[in-house]
């Protein structure tokens, strides 16, 4: 494993891989690609897309076996939850507390895991995509802001495959035969043309498009086709930023 792979890791999270992993190497076939850039040492976000409840566990997967165990920025909500939320309390993963007054503490505790060393993962989508064929949609500036603050690597990676295992919103799972997951990490995105200028809300968004452009990359080669022009923007569709947005409009999974 890699220097960042072999810090102590708090005995809540070594019972979360415990159980997780073999459930993973259970259900799922692996095709991993492009570990080679993911960083030897120092801290570094990684971004990937997010096609499904499930995904957050194989994208952890190919982390962890990588010698990069992942620390996520994830909703608060999910910490509330009886049991998982006092591993994934006691893991030190980031509660991020959306549209309130401490939705700042998740960009600081961020850049200090960052500073720590550790492999920080930012869904920037923040959000299931809603994009019709799957697509990474507009992002948000979450982790642009990390990235320039700490000037740390961005490594964009695309799976597929998840989606099979747990469609988007639903909760019927679909074990068996197992799936295979195509993980794809990409070299890391150059944005040290923007750290000096001020961090302004068109340069978040210069960065942010960068981002989401290097993972759609990946996932154009894993899928093996193009996609859209135009990137897929709930506000202009006028869909909630988050959540079930079939439910919020009335419709089934």
């Amino acid at each position: 494993m890699t220097a960042s792979g072999t810090r102590t890791l708090p005995f809540a999270y070594r019972l979360a891989v415990a159980i997780v992993r073999p459930l993973m190497l259970l259900l799922t076939k692996r095709t991993w690609r492009g570990t080679e850039n993911l960083p030897t040492s120092g801290g570094f976000i990684v971004c990937p897309n997010h096609l499904s409840y499930a995904d957050p566990f194989t994208f952890a997967h190919f982390l962890y076996d990588s010698g990069h165990p992942p620390y996520f920025l994830g909703k608060e909500a999910v910490f509330r939850i009886p049991v998982a939320g006092a591993i994934l309390r006691g893991a030190q993963q980031i509660p991020v507390y959306r549209n309130t007054g401490r939705a700042a503490d998740a960009f600081r505790a961020a850049v200090a895991a960052v500073n720590e060393g550790k492999c920080v993962g930012v869904y920037p989508e923040g959000t299931l995509t809603r994009d019709p064929e799957l697509w990474p949609m507009v992002g948000k500036t979450g982790a642009a802001r990390i990235a320039l603050t700490t000037r740390c690597p961005v490594i964009p990676v695309a799976q597929w495959g998840p989606q099979e295992m747990l469609a988007p919103y639903s909760k019927k799972p679909k074990l068996f035969p197992r799936t295979r997951v195509v993980m794809s990490a990409g070299p890391a995105v150059d944005l040290s043309d923007l750290y000096d200028q001020p961090v302004t809300g068109a340069l978040l968004r210069q960065a942010t498009d960068r981002i989401v452009d290097a993972i759609t990359v990946q996932l154009e080669a894993i899928r093996g086709e193009k996609a859209p022009l135009e990137r897929f923007d709930s506000r202009k569709h006028g869909l909630p930023e988050t959540g079930n947005f079939h439910r919020r409009k009335g419709g089934g999974q």
